[in-house]
């Protein structure tokens, strides 16, 4: 198993602490799993690795990390629509999923001391494996973060840095510290690890579904859950599992939507977009360092985009609390953006959305 450049295709050991190639291409792993079967499912495992026979796992670091992330239930929601739980994580978002390998990895390669960029939730997940793991972890958050995603990061034992400017700033400042105190970066964005975990999404959707949704609505900022989802299914497809790709959705907000407008003019490059204030603060990405991935996958296979109206994210949120689903606005923001989709194009049925933050993440009004 190696690193692979996706501009050069340069490899590399995946024990490296280059975040990306000398050429400036990020990393993708040259890892095959095996043909899925519910079969080869460890069910006494109770978190994503009972699904390790199909991730890139280099050895048994996992069991020392692992916080019982994943398994989250999905339940009928209403008009034909799923809602996956992810805020039922240990530190209440889908993130776990992906920092629980990432940091996984890095334990098993003896890293000491990571940096990492994030709008709050990946942070947090980060500082809490890292507090698990032994290792010492700096997050840095763009200013406006909410304080409550902050608090969390420092209980974790980080430290906290809060940038001014918005979020893409905060991404080249902490690479640019990461780069001039060599130190380790664990991005959510940049390292492949992370996918393994977020790919699990999927696994878990059809074990306990015993099938995938015709529909799938995915919120999209640097993409770490679209990115997952697709691998996710492009190995069902490969095994045989499922007859053909889903529906898939990107949702981004229609004050920061630089891969909805790429997709418009079927462009393979993204026009960097300087994003306006929005609630749906967790996508809000001007420049998605996967961009051209992003592309690539929503060509192949047909994924439609959707623009969230940012006055909708309030009474979205709103109604799903009163049924008992308390998100953040992040999370509300992508049921608007498939209630959008139903006004502008007719009902769809049959769809999963995933519930990805917790609601006493957000401070909003």
């Amino acid at each position: 198993m190696k690193f692979v450049c996706t501009v050069c295709g340069h490899e590399e050991d995946t024990d490296t602490r280059k975040p990306k190639c000398d050429c400036g291409g990020l990393w993708e792993l040259s890892y095959t799993p095996p043909k899925f079967s519910l079969a080869e499912v460890d069910r006494d495992t109770w978190s994503i690795f009972r699904y390790r026979k199909f991730m890139a796992m280099a050895d048994d670091t996992w069991r020392d990390i692992t916080l019982g992330e994943g398994m989250t239930p999905i339940i009928p929601f209403r008009d034909g629509v799923w809602l996956k739980m992810d805020y039922f994580m240990p530190t209440l978002s889908f993130k776990d999923r992906g920092a629980a390998v990432l940091i996984a990895h890095a334990k098993s390669i003896g890293v000491k001391r990571v940096i990492q960029d994030s709008s709050g939730n990946a942070g947090n997940s980060v500082a809490a494996y890292c507090g698990r793991a032994g290792i010492a972890c700096d997050i840095f958050v763009p200013e406006g973060t909410s304080d409550k995603k902050i608090r969390m990061i420092e209980a974790h034992g980080a430290t906290a840095h809060i940038i001014p400017g918005n979020r893409d700033h905060c991404a080249d400042v902490c690479r640019t510290t990461a780069r001039e105190e060599h130190l380790y970066y664990a991005n959510h964005v940049y390292n492949p690890f992370f996918y393994e975990g977020t790919k699990t999404y999927i696994y878990e959707t059809y074990e306990q579904l015993h099938r995938i949704p015709k529909h799938i609505f995915i919120p999209v900022g640097n993409g770490t859950l679209f990115l997952g989802i697709v691998k996710g299914l492009e190995h069902l497809l490969q095994s045989g599992v499922i007859a053909q790709m889903p529906q898939l959705y990107l949702v981004q907000s229609e004050r920061c939507q630089p891969l909805l407008k790429a997709m418009e003019q079927h462009a393979l490059q993204i026009h960097p977009e300087k994003p306006a204030a929005t609630m749906a603060e967790g996508i809000a990405i001007g420049l998605p360092m996967r961009g051209t991935e992003i592309l690539s996958y929503a060509y192949r296979y047909g994924v439609k985009g959707v623009a969230i109206p940012e006055e909708k994210i309030l009474s979205a949120r709103s109604m799903l609390a009163r049924q008992g689903i308390y998100c953040e606005h992040t999370t509300a923001a992508v049921y608007a953006g498939y209630e959008a989709y139903c006004r502008a194009h007719g009902p769809v049925s049959d769809v999963l959305i995933s519930m990805c933050g917790a609601g006493l993440k957000s401070d909003h009004g």
